[in-house]
């Protein structure tokens, strides 16, 4: 077996025919070059961070708009894993649990959301650690495709990332074998939690890549490196609620992320992965503060446009959409306390103002979408692609 060293680590070639890749303990050692552009990237991204963060607090009952971006973002993150799931069918199953004619990957969507809430949560009482990452992947691999991959467990067997069903030999990256995967899991531990000074973006993005280099589980590694870059923006304070979620950016430049990354394993090329991940951060800001602002006149125009024919429930109808944009007579009943008949001349009044769109076509079983507030979330449904995949 031969080596060969770069600046993130160690190239193990072995006799049967693979490259195994062992990555150094961050900090980069020299560590990274803050050249101009690098320092330009940084600055933008933390204004737009900041611009973002002052901007979410004018929104009225931010943790409404938080919970539609979690579950933007879980959407999303998913689609990237090859799901073909939308955010309707995400609110549908939201609606109705046992609703028919859903994509059955919808359920990986469900533990997504469940598993970046978890995680939100137990950070008020765990550090960032090899614990918290293992219970972020349980939830995320509660049930579904993947559930009998080892869920909330690291690997004990050697993984590989390529071409679907594709020896260990045909494979475009090998992550450390077992015994060097927990030392490396144990460096990254440490340094989650000692930034070396380094900027907090820049802490992020080493850590991010790190993880994804390790490789610690059989299934679920890119979700689960995903949402870590959530759960450091807030440990480090950076945001004072979870709004800054790159999958966006990712799906959308899917294979400069997977250049991005080899760099960094063949060439020791970090700055060239901090750049991309600066430009993604500010870029995924900037997103979420228009998004925000539009939030803001839909509800200023909304609020005028009902205010005056439907009346007090009429505005909490309202209110209520922003949180449940999918609904059903049902649901408006029960959650504004009013009889059915009340209910349903809510939703008739609403479908007039141009409000509510139904949905299903049919006479029973009707569902209503709140189509102005819904497109403001809306993204392209996924292209069916042929993707690499981890292999075991």
């Amino acid at each position: 077996m031969t080596e060969r060293t770069t600046r993130s680590g160690s190239k193990f070639v072995k006799q049967d025919g693979f490259e195994v890749f062992v990555p150094a303990s961050l900090p980069p050692d020299p560590p990274v070059a803050t050249d101009a552009q690098l320092v330009a990237l940084l600055s933008k991204a933390d204004v737009a961070l900041g611009r973002l963060d002052g901007t979410i607090q004018t929104v009225p009952n931010p943790d409404l708009f938080v919970a539609m971006y979690v579950r933007r973002e879980a959407v999303l993150s998913s689609q990237i894993e090859g799901t073909q799931s939308t955010l309707e069918d995400l609110l549908a199953i939201e609606l109705e649990p046992s609703a028919p004619r859903l994509p059955s990957d919808v359920e990986e969507v469900v533990n997504y959301v469940h598993a970046m809430t978890y995680g939100l949560d137990r950070l008020a009482t765990l550090p960032l650690s090899k614990r918290l990452i293992r219970e972020i992947h349980a939830e995320l691999l509660r049930s579904g495709r993947g559930a009998d991959s080892r869920a909330g467990k690291f690997r004990n067997s050697q993984n590989w990332i390529g071409p679907e069903n594709a020896p260990i030999q045909r494979a475009t990256f090998v992550p450390p074998p077992v015994p060097q995967m927990h030392a490396a899991l144990d460096d990254l531990e440490r340094f989650l939690n000692d930034d070396h000074h380094l900027p907090a973006l820049v802490h992020v993005g080493l850590a991010h890549a790190q993880f994804e280099t390790i490789h610690p589980f059989l299934d679920g590694n890119g979700r689960v490196g995903r949402l870590l870059i959530t759960f450091m923006l807030v440990h480090h304070g950076i945001l004072h609620r979870p709004l800054l979620y790159l999958s966006h950016y990712l799906k959308q430049n899917r294979a400069e992320y997977y250049d991005r990354l080899t760099a960094v394993r063949r060439q020791g090329d970090w700055e060239g992965w901090l750049r991309f991940f600066l430009r993604g951060v500010a870029e995924v800001a900037g997103e979420a503060t228009r998004t925000a602002r539009s939030i803001l006149s839909l509800r200023e125009a909304n609020h005028e446009l009902i205010q005056d024919s439907v009346g007090v429930n009429g505005l909490r109808l309202l209110d209520l959409l922003f949180e449940r944009p999918l609904v059903n007579v049902n649901l408006i009943k029960d959650q504004l306390g009013v009889a059915f008949a009340t209910a349903n001349s809510l939703v008739a009044q609403f479908a007039t103002a141009g409000l509510l769109v139904e949905i299903t076509g049919g006479k029973r079983g009707r569902i209503f979408s709140y189509e102005p507030y819904l497109s403001l979330w809306r993204d392209e449904p996924p292209a069916r692609q042929q993707s690499e995949v981890a292999c075991q």
